[in-house]
This record gives structure tokens, sequence and C-alpha cells, in this order.
């Protein structure tokens, strides 16, 4: 009768050790299964990374004009080109980049332009050009002939600098700055710059090239203030906003098509 008790009392010694031993390699799959998905975490992280990275965009605008696009008395960040390349940026991946090239200055008509453009090699491989010109012309009385023959000029190279492609261009209206302190709502200069926006719109109509409308922004400086630069006669950061309301859905088509 010993034998049989001795035997049984070593079998169930051997099958403790044995459960011991499964409950450590239970263990050790788990481990395993929990580094398994931790790895698979990571590889996700980086396949994101990756995928983020081959998305990021890397674009080049020229903005040709006056004082309106060099945003006379306002900061170099409120003007409307610095805006749109940061309203851009916002829509696409991080890392994405955009060199911003601004030719213009405060008093500049068409034929200032035109001489500062030829005075500098212009590269033809932008991804947009946005052309804001004609208030000087009409401030100083010039001859609206000499606009009419230098503003399609300023058109033919702008549509250059994007190699050709004119669906890349966003011309804008002239703002009427006679609705600001200085000038109180003065009748003749805003059916002056009436003419001169007719002849802009009727020319890009004509030659399919985009034209945006902010002038009717600049008209409400007198009832709303805010639209105003401090030196009460150039638009505001808050205008050129508006601007860019207008401008970046286009902007946007443009550089994705």
């Amino acid at each position: 009768m010993k034998k049989p008790i001795l035997s049984i009392f070593i079998c169930f010694c051997l099958f403790l050790v044995s459960c011991g031993s499964m409950n450590d390699q239970i263990e050790t799959i788990e481990e395993i299964d929990e580094i398994k998905d931790e790895v698979v975490v990571i590889d996700a992280e980086l396949d994101s990374t990756s995928i983020n990275n081959s998305n990021t965009k890397s674009f080049k605008i020229l903005s040709l004009g006056d004082s309106y696009t060099i945003g006379q008395s306002v900061c170099e960040t409120c003007r409307y080109p610095s805006q749109l390349k940061d309203s851009l940026l916002k829509k696409y991946p991080e890392g994405s980049t955009i060199d911003l090239k601004i030719i213009a200055r405060t008093g500049w008509t068409t034929t200032d332009l035109i001489n500062a453009i030829n005075s500098q090699n212009i590269s033809n491989d932008y991804n947009l050009t946005t052309l804001l010109i004609g208030v000087n012309n009409q401030y100083r009385f010039s001859n609206m002939a000499v606009f009419q023959e230098e503003f399609p000029l300023l058109v033919d190279t702008a549509i250059k600098a994007i190699g050709d492609e004119k669906n890349k261009l966003i011309v804008i209206s002239i703002p009427d700055y006679s609705f600001t302190p200085l000038f109180k709502n003065n009748t003749y200069i805003s059916k002056q710059i009436d003419n001169y926006n007719k002849f802009i719109e009727e020319y890009c109509t004509k030659n399919d090239i985009t034209y945006v409308n902010i002038t009717d922004i600049s008209r409400e400086g007198l009832t709303n203030p805010n639209l105003v630069a401090s030196d009460n006669l150039h638009l505001s950061k808050l205008a050129y906003t508006k601007f860019i309301q207008r401008i970046l859905p286009l902007a946007l088509k443009k550089l994705n098509n």
C-alpha cells in the first residue's frame, strides 16, 4: 500500500511543478503579445509621419503691386500677401513651405512697377501670382490710355512668372481711398476708380483671367473705421483679412490643380 501512495504523491508534486512552469509560459506569452502591440503602435506612428511628410507642399508666390500690396501703414505680416501665405500654410500639412516674393512700393504706378520688374530677374517657376495696381495712375491723374496700354503688359509678365499658366493668376480690383477720413467720400475719385476697375474687369473677362472685386470692402471705411489704417488713408489689417476671405478659396483651387 505504501508504493501506490508514494507514486501518487510524486505525481502530485510533478503536476504542481508543471502548473508553475505553464503559468510562467503564459505570462511570457502575454508579455510578448504586449511587446508586439507596442511595436505595431510604433510602426503605425512611423507610417503616419511618413505619410504626412510625403504630403508636404512647397510653393512659390509672386505678388505685384503698390501700397496696397506692400501694406503701407500695417505690419509686414498684416499685408494681404503675407496673410495669404499664412492662411495657405494652415491648409497644408506641417512642414509645407511657401516662398513669397513681393515687388511693390507705395506710390508706384503701372510704369513704376514695369521698371522695377525689368530691373529684376524673375523666374518662371512660380505657382501663383497676384496683381493689384492702378490706384496711383488715378491719384496722379495720369492719362487713362497709359494704364490701358501698360496693364496688359503687367498681366503678361505675371503670366510668364507662372510658366505661362494664366489660370494661376489672380487680379485684384483697385480699392477706393475716397472712403477714408482724409477724402470723406469724394465722388469724383470713386467714379474714376470705377472706370479703372471696369477696364480691369473687362480685360480679365475677355482673356479668361481670375478677377477678384474687393473695392466694396474699401468703401466701408467711413462706416467701419477699423478698415482704415492709422494714417487715415490706407487699409488696415482687418481690411486685408477680408480680402483674403475672397482670395483664399481661389488660391487653394489654383494651387491644387
